[in-house]
């Protein structure tokens, strides 16, 4: 056998190009991770404008919201499953191109059906991009330094999509018409460009994964999608003020949503190509990974949620401010997404994710320390133009140090869980891996929201109706004494929340001490699934 050799100056010429072709799909991979994350949040700073516009009563305005999650968090597992299937970069490509199409539609949307039809098209898109982006970085980066550091990236856009999303939405929403549209329909029309652009470069620097042709589980599908749609919509419907947890169809969808997953997981156990192989589950260290991915965003997506209102409601920011308030997580994930990337390389993920959810638990207890006067007086005072109620409130020593903790500790989290979740899955399941992982944050997301919303309301309630009666005992109408004394009563409901969402992280990092024993010198490996070490 005769060995062929290269010269020097011409054997580093693929390495180079292959760097290049790494970095471009990486490129290509996160702005379709940003373009899907900063989507949930983007147009929340637009609803009143969008109900003005498009006469969308109060009541339905949330449905802009919760029709996006609910697509998205229902549809994850079909998505992640059709990727390995019929190849997960042509999924990507579909869902990137239904999503600028439903983009578009929006954007030009003339009335509340046709935007809330493109909001569950663009769930739809998100649904078959998201897990194919994550399984593409698994599968095109090779395991060690390069994954990790593409791993951290992704994470960098995962988390910090909220906070552009507000900064953005904040900013757009606030333009004057351009081409004869208003502001809000930019928040859409934006995403057009960016998917079509992603979409056609995909051929280019992104390879094609091997695909695994099968029959498609369609019982499983349709009973796990419908049964996770149940679980999004009842856990949405429970946070909410109007509706709570004894609402009728709070509880006719929560428990369809169980029986529908019971039938589902019956039928996985059945079915000969079931669409979530039991194996996926099968390893403690990935288990744990889903576990923890869930409890973690519900605390964070909360934080955001009453954060936000906070900020505008009580310390009396605009939304643009309120916005830009935010920037400091964005930069402190990518801190905490860049040091982790680098540190799981010679440290177990155990202690890098266990020290980052100690992190963003303290944040929430500082949190959960905001104090504004809220007697009867100072509402009073806020009714005379007084300014906001929380206009005292220091936000560089009350806020942004807790911001700033809070997103290097999360930064801290997803990178290594994110790492143990997907590591050393079968080829043919990375893509159903990566919607486990995504689903599991969604639905995370909205049972933290339901479950802080009503510790919320809880604690707020009571203090509420006596600040109403004193407001209207003092001369005020009814209804503005209502608004105040909701102002009044925000901050100790949301304070509680904090609270709360500090314990979920907790339980979150305890089960990460106790059950994350997965080596770092692993993670720099590609192997079966049994490579993995559960300890």
């Amino acid at each position: 056998m005769t060995d062929v050799q290269v010269p020097e100056s011409h054997a580093s010429e693929p390495l180079a190009e292959r760097k290049l072709h790494l970095g471009w799909a990486l490129v290509l991979i996160s702005m379709a991770q940003l373009m899907v994350v900063l989507d949930a949040s983007i147009a929340n700073i637009a609803l009143p404008f969008i109900g003005d516009d498009l006469n969308i009563a109060q009541a339905n305005l949330t449905w802009i919201v919760t029709g996006y999650a609910l697509a998205f968090g229902g549809l994850l597992l079909l998505g992640g499953r059709l990727g390995d299937l019929y190849g997960r970069r042509r999924v990507f490509m579909v869902g990137l191109i239904i999503f600028a199409v439903a983009s578009f539609i929006g954007g030009l949307a003339q009335n509340e059906a046709m935007l809330l039809a493109s909001r569950g098209l663009q769930g739809l898109g998100a649904a078959l991009a998201s897990p194919a982006a994550l399984a593409l970085i698994t599968t095109t980066f090779p395991a060690g330094p390069a994954r990790n550091r593409a791993f951290a990236v992704y994470a960098a856009m995962s988390g910090a999509g909220a906070a552009v999303g507000l900064i953005l939405g904040g900013w757009l929403t606030g333009l004057d018409p351009i081409l004869d549209l208003e502001g809000w329909r930019w928040t859409f029309l934006i995403n057009v460009p960016i998917g079509l652009i992603a979409a056609f470069l995909s051929p280019r620097f992104l390879n094609e994964s091997e695909s695994h042709p099968g029959w498609l589980d369609v019982p499983g599908a349709i009973t796990g999608t419908l049964g996770l749609l149940g679980l999004v919509y009842g856990f949405s419907r429970a946070g909410e003020e109007a509706h709570g947890w004894g609402d009728t169809w709070t509880i006719a969808s929560l428990a369809a949503g169980v029986v529908l997953l019971t039938v589902f997981a019956f039928i996985e156990s059945r079915v000969k190509h079931p669409l979530l192989p039991v194996r996926v589950f099968a390893n403690r260290t990935r288990a744990t990974s889903f576990l923890v991915m869930a409890l973690v965003p519900a605390a964070m997506f909360a934080m955001f949620y009453f954060l936000s209102l906070f900020i505008q409601l009580v310390v009396g920011y605009s939304p643009l401010r309120t916005g830009f308030a935010f920037l400091p997580f964005s930069v402190g994930i990518v801190i905490g997404a860049g040091l982790s990337s680098n540190l799981v390389n010679r440290v177990n993920p155990r202690y890098i994710a266990g020290i980052g959810t100690l992190m963003a638990a303290a944040a929430l207890v500082g949190f959960s320390l905001l104090d504004v006067p809220s007697s009867t007086e100072a509402l009073l005072n806020v009714a005379q133009g007084g300014g906001a109620l929380g206009q005292d409130v220091n936000y560089w020593a009350s806020i942004f140090p807790y911001i700033m903790l809070m997103s290097v500790g999360m930064g801290m989290v997803f990178v290594p869980l994110t790492l143990t979740a997907v590591h050393h899955l079968r080829a043919e399941d990375s893509g159903i891996g990566s919607g486990v992982l995504n689903t599991m944050q969604q639905v995370g997301g909205a049972l933290g929201l339901a479950i802080l919303g009503t510790v919320s309301l809880h604690y707020a309630d009571g203090t509420k109706t006596d600040l109403a009666r004193d407001l209207v005992s003092s001369g005020l109408p009814p209804e503005a004494a209502g608004r105040l004394a909701f102002v009044g009563s925000f901050t100790e409901g949301a304070t509680a929340a904090f609270l709360v969402g500090a314990v979920l992280i907790a339980l979150g990092s305890a089960a990460i001490w106790a059950f994350l024993n997965v080596k770092h010198e692993e993670l720099a490996t590609d192997g079966p699934e049994g490579g993995v070490h559960v300890g």
